[in-house]
């Protein structure tokens, strides 16, 4: 779980702070520095006191397997067995731990080999993965409109929120407002305005110049 949220919350090559990873997984930041010391000795992170930590070769590419195996999960209790866009997340946590690579292979064939888990994020290792451009939410101008791409990262909180207001990759919006002091905004689709707290909108991955409906 630690590879996977650096992997996640890893922006280019910065370091990515413990206590961000802390934050992230919900423990405190002296028992993650313990992990990330335990990673080190096994040569999947490197540690940079006082800026944090990156992925290695070697963690970067068990984190990936890691994603990988997840977002197929979700896919596959999305699309086969048709749980709830705002669930799969958790319950992908439980399984991708419970298989190996045959399995994952096995699943990838029998989904098609999709490109992009329901939440808007790329698998990796799918082939042809199209480049699509986000933002985030402070980028776009009050007034425009906007669509849906992704969350990231996803957590349930955020996802179960995004749920209750029909808020999913493929969804039109208008940002109407965006604080900077708060990080929160207000978004209006073609039903409903709806708050976003900043945890939320600090997840959320739109592309600007879409008409909203």
């Amino acid at each position: 779980m630690y590879l996977k949220s650096l992997h996640e919350l890893a922006v280019g090559d910065e370091p990515v702070p413990i206590s961000a990873l802390a934050e992230r997984l919900g423990h405190n930041v002296v028992s993650s520095t313990e992990m990330i010391h335990r990673l080190e000795g096994r040569g999947l992170v490197a540690h940079h006191p006082y800026h944090g930590v990156q992925l290695t070769p070697a963690g970067a590419e068990h984190a990936r397997a890691l994603v990988r195996r997840h977002r197929l999960w979700e896919r596959f209790l999305f699309d086969v067995l048709g749980l709830e866009w705002g669930a799969v997340h958790t319950l992908a946590c439980e399984l991708e731990h419970a298989v190996g690579d045959e399995v994952t292979e096995a699943l990838n064939q029998r989904l098609g080999r999709p490109t992009r888990c329901p939440h808007g994020n790329p698998i990796p290792g799918a082939s042809a993965v199209p480049v699509e451009p986000s933002e985030s939410l402070a980028d776009v101008e009050p007034g425009e409109p906007a669509e849906v791409m992704a969350v990231h990262p996803e957590t349930e909180v955020v996802l179960g929120y995004l749920a209750r207001h029909d808020l999913q990759p493929g969804t039109a919006v208008t940002v109407e407002s965006y604080d900077p002091a708060s990080r929160s905004a207000v978004i209006r689709t073609s039903t409903a305005w709806v708050p976003l707290p900043a945890d939320v909108a600090s997840c959320l991955r739109v592309r600007r110049n879409v008409a909203a409906s």
